[in-house]
């Protein structure tokens, strides 16, 4: 039986002919290559051995700029970097909710600081999924890619509406306009699950 690696993101196919799309990434079948079974990497293996045929090595970058973008790939500041947002946002929300149900001030102001974190730590995440988008991913532009921008973009959009919003207006959740208020954070929600669920097809291959 034979091997492909999807040259984007190298997911392993085993079979005859490689997939028609890649279910991981969704590139084409002209996207895989074919490698022998011997240069399937380990689950923990050293990061010279992981090269193989799909993943030549790379020179190192000489500026110091690129240098700090190779070590930020190297040593995973994206997906550490995400677990604010996924983490947080929904904690907001909820108490968003809360400070809706009970009138409590204080839970509203709760969820004011916990979504200013999220937007102050947002920028370098994003910057972070870039830079592992076109150093890992080769800037593939495939749907499952475009979801993850479009969801990252909402998230900081709806974050910083929604912060604008409360310090323009403190009573908004308690005001005519509240449920318009807990459906832009609903939207924020839902794309912090999104591309956290991206996120993880993409890190574990399933």
């Amino acid at each position: 039986m034979k091997v492909w690696q999807c040259t984007v993101c190298k997911y392993i196919h085993k079979g005859d002919e490689p997939p028609e799309k890649c279910p991981v990434c969704g590139v084409d079948a002209s996207k895989f290559i074919e490698i022998d079974e011997a240069d399937i990497p380990d689950k923990t293996p050293k990061r010279k051995q992981m090269q193989t045929a799909a993943e030549p090595a790379q020179k190192e970058p000489e500026t110091v700029m690129g240098k700090i973008e190779a070590l930020l790939c190297r040593h995973h500041a994206h997906p550490i970097s995400v677990h604010a947002p996924n983490g947080i946002v929904p904690l907001a929300v909820l108490l968003w909710v809360l400070a809706w149900l009970s009138g409590s001030e204080l839970f509203g102001k709760a969820a004011l600081i916990n979504l200013v974190f999220v937007i102050t730590v947002l920028p370098f995440a994003i910057y972070t999924g870039v830079l592992e988008w076109k150093r890992k991913y080769n800037g593939a532009m495939t749907l499952i890619f475009k979801l993850k921008i479009l969801a990252a973009s909402l998230t900081g959009v709806s974050c910083a509406i929604s912060i604008v919003w409360y310090l323009i207006d403190p009573r908004v959740l308690h005001s005519i306009t509240s449920l318009g208020f807990l459906f832009i954070n609903l939207i924020m929600l839902a794309a912090v699950g999104v591309a956290g669920h991206i996120g993880g097809k993409l890190v574990f291959k399933d």
